[in-house]
C-alpha cells in the first residue's frame, strides 16, 4: 500500500523509515466501498427522523398546550365555514337570478341585447385589428356589418350541456356514448342549498320532454358537516360531504343505459346439458351517478371498492357545486380547462428546472422574460 524508502542521504532522516502516499489506492473498489459505506452511515444519522417521545416532560407538557389551542382553531373554523353556508344560502335569490338568465340564452328563449353582449375583452382584439395592415379599415367594417346584418336561423347554444362536460377530465371519463343523446336533452344544472338541522345542496339537472325516461328533473342530495369529528378532530380540512343520494330515474322501456343484457352458458349440475340464459348486469354510464343507495362517510361496514365509489361520489358533488356550475360557460369554452392545466404545466416546468440544476450546476439562469411569463 506504500512504498518504503531507506536511500535518504539527509543525516537528519537517516536510518528512519519515510512513507510516500499512493494515489492507486482509491482506485481500490474495495477502499472505495468502505469510504462510502461510511459516509452513508454519517449521513443517515443526520437524517434520523425527529422523535418526540425523546422530548423532555415539560417540553411535552407544552406542546399539549399547543393541541389544545388547535382544537379551538378548529372549532372556530367549522364555524366560519358555516357562516359561509349560511351566507350562501342568503344570496341563493341572487344567483339564481343570473343562471336563470343564462337557462333562457343557453335554450334561445331570449336573444341577448347588444349591451348584454359587450365584453371587454372584445374592445382589445378590435384594437389588435386596428393594428393590423392586412385590410384597410373601411373593408373591415364593411365586412363586420355585413356579417352582423346575415340572418341567424340558430336559437340558443346548442348541447350546451354536454360540451362543456366533456371539455372537463373528471366529467368526460364518466359520459359513455350511450349518454350522449341524453345529455344533448338538458335544459339546465342547477345547485340549491339547505339549512337546519340537516345543511347541505341539493344538484337539479333539468331536461326536455324526451325518449329515454319521464323525469323532467333528476336530483343528487348531499348533507354537509362543518365542524371536525370527535373522535378524529385534527383530521379536520374544511366542509366535508357526509350524505349522498340520488333520484329514482323512471327509464322508458328498452331505454336503461344503466344497465345491459349479456347471454350466458349455463350448465345443469345433474345433467351435464347447457343452456343460454340472459342476465342483466350493470353498464358504465354517466347516469350512475343518480343511485338511489345512499353514501354515508359515517357507515363503518363499508367495504373498500364501495368506499372508494363514495369518495368519488364526494368529489363529483364538491366539483358540480364549486367549480361547473358558477363557470359552465368557461368550460365550454375550454378556458377553464386550459386554466387547470397551466397549473399543472407550471408545476411540471418547475420539476424539470430542479432537475436541470441538479444535473448541470453550470447551466446559465433562465431569461427574466421566460419566468415572468410561466409566473403569469
Amino acid at each position: 500500500m506504500a512504498d518504503r524508502d531507506d536511500s535518504n542521504s539527509n543525516d537528519e532522516g537517516k536510518g528512519k523509515p519515510t512513507f510516500a502516499f499512493d494515489t492507486n489506492l482509491f482506485k481500490d473498489p474495495r477502499v472505495l466501498d468502505a469510504l462510502q459505506g461510511k459516509f452513508g452511515e454519517e449521513l443517515a444519522a443526520d437524517d434520523e427522523q425527529f422523535d418526540y417521545d425523546s422530548l423532555p416532560a415539560s417540553v411535552k407538557r407544552r406542546v399539549k398546550a399547543l393541541k389544545k389551542l388547535q382544537l379551538q382553531y378548529l372549532e372556530l373554523e367549522g364555524n366560519f365555514y358555516e357562516r359561509v353556508h349560511q351566507l350562501e344560502c342568503e344570496f341563493m335569490a341572487d344567483f339564481d337570478k343570473i343562471t336563470a338568465k343564462r337557462k333562457d340564452i343557453v335554450n334561445g328563449t331570449v336573444e341577448p341585447t347588444d349591451e348584454e353582449c359587450e365584453l371587454a375583452e372584445d374592445d382589445e382584439s378590435e384594437e389588435d385589428d386596428d393594428d393590423q395592415d392586412d385590410l384597410p379599415k373601411k373593408l373591415k367594417r364593411n365586412a363586420k356589418i355585413t356579417d352582423e346584418n346575415e340572418k341567424d336561423e340558430t336559437h340558443g347554444i346548442s348541447d350546451f350541456w354536454l360540451i362543456a362536460m366533456k371539455n372537463t377530465d373528471l366529467l368526460n371519463s364518466l359520459i359513455q356514448p350511450t349518454d350522449e343523446p341524453i345529455l344533448k336533452q338538458l335544459i339546465d344544472i342547477h345547485v340549491s342549498y339547505t339549512t337546519g338541522d340537516q345543511p347541505g345542496f341539493n344538484l337539479e339537472f333539468v331536461f326536455k320532454p324526451n325518449e329515454f325516461f319521464n323525469n323532467t328533473t333528476l336530483t343528487k342530495n348531499y348533507l354537509l358537516r362543518f365542524n371536525p369529528k370527535s373522535d378524529d378532530p385534527f383530521s379536520y380540512d374544511g366542509p366535508e360531504i357526509v350524505f349522498s343520494k340520488g333520484s329514482k330515474i323512471d327509464w322508458k322501456r328498452g331505454k336503461n343505459v344503466t344497465q345491459k343484457t349479456i347471454k350466458k352458458k349455463q350448465r345443469h349440475k345433474g345433467k351435464g346439458s347447457t343452456r343460454m340464459v340472459t342476465q342483466t348486469v350493470k353498464n358504465e354510464s354517466f347516469f350512475n351517478f343518480f343511485n338511489v343507495q345512499p353514501y354515508s362517510a359515517d357507515d363503518e361496514d363499508l367495504e373498500e371498492d364501495a368506499e372508494e365509489q363514495m369518495d368519488f361520489d364526494f368529489e363529483l358533488g364538491q366539483f358540480f357545486r364549486n367549480r361547473f356550475i358558477p363557470k359552465t360557460v368557461l368550460f365550454f369554452t375550454g378556458e377553464a380547462v386550459e386554466d387547470e392545466y397551466d397549473d399543472e404545466d407550471e408545476e411540471e416546468e418547475e420539476e424539470d428546472d430542479d432537475e436541470d440544476s441538479d444535473t448541470d450546476p453550470s447551466a446559465p439562469p433562465k431569461n427574466p422574460q421566460e419566468c415572468q411569463n410561466q409566473q403569469q
